[in-house]
C-alpha cells in the first residue's frame, strides 16, 4: 500500500512485530514483552490474562517449525493450557502506551515441548523452575504455607537440576490476522491488519478506519 510507510514499513509482520518490540525495550517501565491473551472456554465464555511472550518467530530457515509464530510457556493443566487445548485457538494484544502503539494477533494454536521447551526451562531461575512442579496453575489452593510446603518437596525431590515438567511448556500462536495500531491525533490512528486464510496463504493487507 502506497501510505503504509516509517513504522509500518515491510514485507515481513514478524520482523515490523519485533522491530517494535526492541523499541519499547528500552523505554517501557516493565514487561515490554508482556500480552493480555484471550481465550475462551467450554461454553464460549472469554478468559483473558497477562502472559510474557518469549519469541516472535521469523517465517523461512532460520526461524520456527511454522510460518512464523508467537511463542509463550505456560502449565498445559491451567484454565488456559486447557481451553486452548480445546479450541487450538487463541488471541492476544501487546500494548506499549510508552509509544502509544499496539499489535493484535488472532491465530491458530499448537505445543512446543520439544527442545526448545528444555532449553528456555533451564535458562529459568531455579526457584521457577521448581515453582513450575509445585503449582497446579488455576487450581484451588487452601493457603500460601500449602503451597510453600510444596516447592520444599519438590526442591527434595528433583534437586538442584530439575528436569521439565512434562505439563509445562511452550505454546506457539501461528496468526491468521496481525494487526498494527499507531496513535493519531484527533484519535484519528493509524490501523494495518494483515490476514491470510490459511498459515501457508498469502498475507492479505488492508488500511483500517480508526
Amino acid at each position: 500500500m502506497s501510505d503504509r510507510a516509517g513504522i509500518f514499513a515491510g514485507d515481513d509482520p514478524f520482523r515490523i512485530a519485533r522491530d517494535w518490540l526492541a523499541e519499547a525495550e528500552p523505554v517501557e517501565p516493565n514487561d515490554p514483552n508482556a500480552i493480555a491473551l484471550a481465550t475462551v472456554d467450554a461454553a464460549g465464555l472469554p478468559n483473558v490474562r497477562m502472559v510474557l511472550l518469549k519469541e516472535i518467530e521469523l517465517p523461512g530457515p532460520g526461524g520456527g517449525p511454522l510460518g512464523g509464530a508467537f511463542v509463550f510457556y505456560t502449565n498445559y493443566t491451567s484454565a488456559k493450557g486447557q481451553e486452548i487445548e480445546a479450541s487450538g485457538k487463541a488471541a492476544f494484544v501487546m500494548h506499549w502506551k510508552s509509544l502509544r502503539r499496539q499489535i493484535r494477533v488472532r491465530g491458530l494454536t499448537s505445543r512446543e515441548d520439544g527442545p526448545l521447551a528444555d532449553a528456555y526451562y533451564a535458562s529459568r531461575s531455579l526457584k521457577s523452575r521448581l515453582g513450575a512442579w509445585a503449582s497446579a496453575q488455576s487450581k484451588p489452593l487452601d493457603s500460601r504455607g500449602t503451597l510453600m510446603a510444596e516447592v520444599a518437596k519438590v526442591t527434595v525431590r528433583e534437586g538442584p537440576m530439575p528436569r521439565r515438567p512434562p505439563f509445562w511448556g511452550g505454546i506457539r500462536i501461528c496468526p491468521l490476522e496481525i494487526e498494527f495500531w499507531a496513535d493519531g491525533a484527533f484519535r484519528l490512528h493509524d490501523r494495518f491488519r494483515w490476514s491470510r486464510e490459511t498459515p501457508e496463504a498469502n498475507w492479505k493487507i488492508d488500511r483500517l478506519n480508526p
